[in-house]
């Protein structure tokens, strides 16, 4: 056969109906899309599969024994049924055949060996594969080319599969493809490859394809795993460099501006990491070139207020400040949060304001065309030095006098084309600083690869009057009196003046509503879900009928949600006060209200830890301490109470996010599910791998620094021009 590039179609090494079933079943398109598909085990002919392990639902390949055969009548319809029990020597699984009686007769007999693909199903209590495709071991002196390809290495690789492609079919269109490529695509600069001590692509490939132990297997992945990091860090180190060809307007720090004004105001004591973070990004602000820095924080760090810091010292230079946030609620609790923050000093123009302060703007799509006329007004003129706002904000119609900084907050609700729209604004080809906030923390290595044009600042401290909180597990199935219990706890909440917040992960029952606010379904149904419409009615009437139950979810219309949230901030002894509001994850981030002490989180399970971690840090902002009662239905040990109980156990946010990273597919970190294409790592896990991508990152940041443009290196030009130009590395777009 020719030798064929990396980014030949795969119909190449593939007959045209197995190409199909690559392209349709497992989005190979190419020779290197097939090679990159790596196996995701390998059986030695002498281990049998682990069957115990084997879940229902999942597609499996197994390597097992016939233990017996049999063919019997259907007693209710006509035709025969075929059972062949396979074993590891410990557990078993029942091969199914209808009308194929020649199954048991001939092809599976008892002590033979082989290869069965198949997904797993349960009847009558048994594990049990349907008609599967399978391989046998061949018998000496059998003619069977099929079985003799499949077995024929000395470790066999089991790959990812599908229904109609078994494993073996794809290791018989590697076979050729290892055969057929050519030599000259390894995109690792020689340099580098020789540098770390790693394998060429084309032996790394056939290390992995074709092992000859499980040496030779580390090896091989080893060296990939590396290029993974390398050709994301490429990218990477490619933007950084851009970036810092760009040009911004120098936002110079002020003495007796607004910015001093404003901590005199507030007498302000930073904590030592906040202080340290606003160094650091007003220092950025006074350079000629943009800013690009994510300020990370756990919830309740003290971010708004770095933020706002910076806000103003860019309108003390001159400049105007757009705070993004993705939702209403999110929007209308930052400008409030401002509006007390500043006081007089977001009132100029206005009476009883202070002269040397700004004014504050605020757009949602939900104003009116009057009050948006007039925002629009004082925006363009540059009267207003700070602008709050949703995706309104992107909008062509918004015109800045001199857009000087722009903050983002929660910036992966964001797609990557919004994002951009606003760091476009700036007058005479200059680009505005850019902060990214995100209240989600962030391990190094994932920041390092996810994050890893922008320069990143963490506030790893809390302000002083943040109170504990005590988080449990409540499981009514298990302990009937403890959900009882909690209702009880809320009530007495309410009668010393506190506030309580009931978070469900639906809005109505119809079960449509799922994900109406970027809930995750993280658990399969078992039983009906928590609804804000169902749970506000239970809890009015019967629950807590002496009590002030209000809600607030998405579906709201933005008035409608800013007088549930008023309500709900009020004082305790006003009497249009709410007492316990119930909601969806609306109020995930960034609602602050200080007088909410305690959080039941009803089917907690149908929440991943960082949702609920987040949920989490909207109580006990006032000083008093907190309660988080985390209500479930699922059974334990099951992942759900792992979760559940990983939470419970700790409030640090990092230490959460490593376990909370550690149990998900990369693919599902790096959030490259969002586009439904094949994530660009296979092999590399940036949690466990940190070695790999901080070396990765100096490798190819030096190699970027002496030919930015890649000139010398055709290969890495052509890698990482995929990744940089495909739709699957949103997840790279940060600024």
């Amino acid at each position: 056969m020719a030798r064929v590039g990396m980014s030949a179609p795969v119909s190449v090494v593939a007959g045209g109906k197995t190409a199909k079933a690559l392209r349709d079943g497992l989005g190979i398109a190419t020779v290197g899309d097939l090679l990159r598909h790596y196996p995701r085990r390998y059986v030695d002919p002498g281990e049998l599969t682990d069957l115990a392990s084997l879940q229902v639902g999942e597609h499996v390949t197994v390597f097992a024994e016939v233990v017996s055969a049999s063919t019997r009548r259907m007693q209710q319809r006509k035709g025969t049924v075929s059972e062949v029990v396979v074993s590891d020597g410990r557990g078993r699984i029942s091969l199914v055949f209808f009308n194929q009686p020649w199954r048991s007769e001939s092809q599976l007999r008892t002590g033979r060996r082989g290869l069965f693909a198949g997904t797993v199903s349960a009847y009558g209590g048994t594990r049990q594969l349907a008609h599967p495709r399978f391989v046998m071991l061949p018998d000496a002196g059998e003619d069977d080319a099929e079985g003799e390809a499949a077995f024929s290495d000395l470790i066999i690789p089991v790959y990812p599969a599908t229904a109609g492609l078994p494993s073996w079919r794809i290791q018989q269109s590697v076979r050729l493809a290892l055969d057929a490529v050519d030599d000259a695509d390894d995109p690792l600069p020689p340099s580098v490859r020789i540098g770390h001590g790693l394998l060429g692509l084309p032996d790394a490939l056939r290390a992995v394809h074709r092992p000859i132990d499980r040496e030779s297997i580390e090896l091989g992945q080893r060296r990939l795993r590396f290029e993974e990091a390398f050709g994301l860090q490429a990218v990477l180190a490619q933007r950084r460099h851009e970036l810092r060809g760009q040009a911004a307007t120098p936002r110079a720090r002020r003495t007796a501006g607004l910015l001093e004004a404003f901590d005199e105001r507030l007498h302000l004591q930073l904590t030592e990491a906040q202080a340290r973070v606003g160094d650091e990004i007003a220092a950025d602000l006074e350079g000629s070139h943009p800013m690009h820095r994510l300020l990370q924080g756990d919830v309740g760090s003290g971010k708004t207020l770095v933020a706002l810091r910076a806000m103003l010292q860019v309108v003390d230079a001159g400049g105007q400040a757009a705070l993004l946030a993705p939702t209403e609620v999110l929007a209308q609790q930052h400008l409030r949060t401002l509006q007390r923050f500043l006081g007089p000093l977001a009132e100029r123009g206005l009476l009883g304001g202070d002269i040397e302060g700004t004014r504050l703007a605020f757009l949602s799509g939900s104003q009116s065309a009057k009050t948006r006329r007039e925002e629009l007004a004082a925006i363009a003129s540059g009267e207003a030095g700070i602008v709050v706002g949703t995706h309104a904000l992107l909008e062509e119609t918004v015109e800045f006098a001199d857009l000087g900084l722009v903050v983002v907050d929660e910036q992966h609700r964001f797609g990557v084309e919004q994002r951009a729209a606003l760091a476009e604004r700036a007058r005479e080809g200059l680009r505005p600083h850019v902060l990214v906030m995100t209240a989600t923390p962030i391990p190094r290595t994932v920041a390092m690869t996810v994050f890893g044009d922008l320069d990143v600042s963490v506030i790893d401290g809390y302000p002083p009057g943040r109170g504990t909180i005590a988080t449990h597990v409540v499981a009514p199935r298990e302990h009937p009196a403890h959900l009882t219990r909690a209702w009880q706890r809320v009530r007495e909440e309410v009668a010393e003046g506190r506030k309580v917040f009931v978070v469900c992960p639906r809005i109505g029952d119809d079960g449509a509503d799922v994900g109406d606010e970027d809930i995750g379904s993280v658990e399969p149904e078992t039983h009906p879900v928590s609804s804000v419409l169902d749970v506000t009615a239970e809890l009015s009437e019967r629950l807590l009928p002496d009590l002030r139950v209000g809600m607030v979810h998405g579906r709201m219309s933005a008035d409608d949600k800013d007088e549930a949230m008023r309500r709900f901030g009020a004082p305790s002894d006003d009497p249009d006060a709410l007492d316990v509001l119930v909601a969806t994850t609306v109020i995930e981030v960034g609602v602050d209200i200080p007088a909410a002490s305690t959080m039941v989180i009803l089917d907690a399970d149908r929440f991943g830890i960082s949702q609920l971690h987040q949920l989490r840090g909207r109580i006990a902002r006032g000083g008093e301490d907190g309660l988080c009662l985390l209500v479930t239905a699922s059974d334990p040990d099951t992942p759900a109470r792992e979760r559940l109980a990983a939470v419970a156990a700790t409030t640090d946010g990092f230490a959460l996010a490593r376990v909370d990273l550690q149990s998900r597919r990369e693919g599902d970190i790096l959030g490259t599910l969002q586009s439904g294409r094949r994530s660009s790592l296979r092999l590399l896990e940036v949690i466990r791998d940190e070695d790999v991508v901080r070396e990765a990152r100096d490798a190819a940041t030096e190699i970027v620094e002496d030919d930015p443009e890649l000139k010398r290196w055709p290969a890495l030009r052509a890698h990482i021009a995929e990744i940089a130009n495909d739709d699957r590395s949103d997840f790279l777009e940060k600024g």
